[in-house]
Order: C-alpha cells, then structure tokens, then sequence
C-alpha cells in the first residue's frame, strides 16, 4: 500500500524515500524511511557511513544483509561502525526505518558497548528482545511516515534514557572527528578534551567500538567515497582529502570496502545519501592536519 505522505519524500529506481520534517528529539539521531517499489528483487552493496545504522522492518517483504565476513541476517537489524560493505537485499516491497546513530547517542539508545558490534551487523531482537516484533506491528499499522518516524523517535527515547552514557570527553572527540572531516591529529584531540592519548584511546575505543585513529580514516573514508561518486578524481580526492598520495587513498578503500575508488564511485547507494541524509556532512576539503 502507498501512503499518502505529509514529509518530503524522493524516489530511486528501487524505493520511495522519505524525510521527517522535523529533526529528532534526541541528539545524534537521523532517520529516513524506505519503501520498496513493487516485487522486484533488490540487491545492492552498502558503503558504510560513519555512523551506528539501525533498519526497523515492516509491511510483507523481507530484509536480508550478508556482512562483509558473509554472514547473513534478516528482519531488522543493526549494524555497529565500520562492518566493511554489506550486501543488501529485499523482496516484496520491503518498507523500513532507517536510524543514523552517532556513537554517543548509539551506546545509550543499544545498551551494550559499541565495541561489541564492531565491524558486525546483528539482528536487532538480539539487542532489544521481544520490543522490537511491536515495533515493527505499530510501524506496519501506522498510516503515514511522521506516524512512523514519532513511533520510532519514543522507542530510542526510552531506550535512551534508560541506556549508559557516553563520557563527554568522548563525545568531544567524536564531533571533532566528524568536523574535521578525519584530519585532526590524535594527540590534538587528547588535548582539547584534556585527557592522556593513552586514556583517550582506552575510553574512546571501549564506548565508540574503534579507536581514534581508527574512526578518523572511517569518517575520511566516508567524505573521500562521497567525493568519488561525485565525479572527483581518484586522484584530486587524495590530494584534497589528507591522503599522502592515490596510492594511500587506494589502500584506505581497499581496507575499508574490498574495491577500488573507481569501483567505489559507482556504488548507487552514495546518491542516495543525498536523498535520504540530505543533512551528512559534506565531503569537502578540510585544512587540519591528518591524524597520526
């Protein structure tokens, strides 16, 4: 069934998108919803975001990814930093709930620490049990998506204010991560939040799932795949981005991903980032240093 949508909405060949026309409630939290088009299969590879990804299902089609390491999963399902490039595929017209988390509203809204997901991508009953089979029946009955997106934006909310924090010093970090599009310099960070590198990397890796280091080359990763699939050279991206030469931003891709830059450019799922996360920061030149 097509819903008659009051949030902005675009289309890709494969779904129909939409946007909340409000930000949410809670902090660090971005959503989109998706529609299937009609019962054609879809199968696509993920390029993953810097962000923790939640996708809450719903209607008679079937959401399946296959995470890098090749396993598979179905339903709804969350998906920790960096899990490498996901393939992705539905039948039937799937609809769901896409949730961008940012590490410090992701450890509080999960309740378990973010190292644990890392690299990996769960079933979401795995983490919120029972919870989530009434979730997906309330966003199946519900006939709009700001119904959908206001289901969704309680459900985090009470996880949230139930879950552990995040220390501020480590979510310090982060944005300054994120700002610097992956340019600051590790020992820079530690001391704009006051802590030892060594504190910083203990406290940030146990509650973020990646060290320092680690989420930086993630969020340049991120800005560098977008400029490619922008039309960017392989090699004004690594000249612009903080990569020594293009042979340094190949391996970067290439431990990310499994592909080249020029293979990454093509992936369909980038454009749709500027559809469904018209707000992500964009992959722009950044003047800090490059972290060591």
């Amino acid at each position: 069934m097509r819903v008659a949508e009051p949030a902005p909405a675009a289309a890709t060949p494969w779904a129909e998108i939409a946007r909340p026309t409000r930000p949410s409630r809670l902090a660090g939290v971005t959503v989109a919803g998706f529609q299937g088009r009609g019962a054609d299969v879809v199968d696509y590879l993920a390029v993953p975001p810097p962000a923790v990804m939640l996708a809450v299902e719903f209607g008679d089609g079937r959401l399946v990814v296959e995470d890098a390491a090749g396993r598979e999963r179905r339903g709804s399902l969350a998906a920790g930093l960096a899990p490498g490039a996901a393939r992705v595929r539905a039948r039937g017209g799937v609809g769901c709930v896409q949730v961008r988390l940012a590490p410090a509203a992701a450890l509080a809204v999960l309740g378990v620490p973010l190292v644990e997901l890392s690299h990996t991508v769960v079933t979401l009953e795995d983490l919120w049990g029972r919870d989530v089979a009434r979730i997906e029946e309330q966003l199946h009955q519900a006939r709009s998506w700001e119904h959908r997106f206001g289901i969704i934006d309680a459900a985090l909310a009470r996880r949230r204010d139930a879950g552990p924090p995040v220390a501020a010093e480590v979510a310090v970090a982060w944005q300054r991560i994120v700002t610097s599009s992956g340019q600051i310099r590790v020992d820079q960070l530690a001391g704009e939040v006051g802590w030892s590198r060594q504190r910083l990397w203990s406290r940030f890796h146990s509650q973020v799932g990646l060290t320092p280091k680690r989420a930086a080359r993630l969020v340049r990763f991120d800005r560098a795949a977008h400029r490619l699939a922008a039309g960017a050279s392989p090699a004004r991206v690594a000249a612009e981005g903080g990569y020594a030469d293009q042979s340094h931003l190949h391996r970067e891709v290439r431990d990310f991903v499994e592909m080249t830059p020029t293979v990454v450019a093509d992936q369909p799922w980038l454009a749709v980032d500027d559809v469904a996360w018209p707000d992500h920061p964009p992959a722009v030149p950044s003047s800090a240093a490059t972290v060591r």
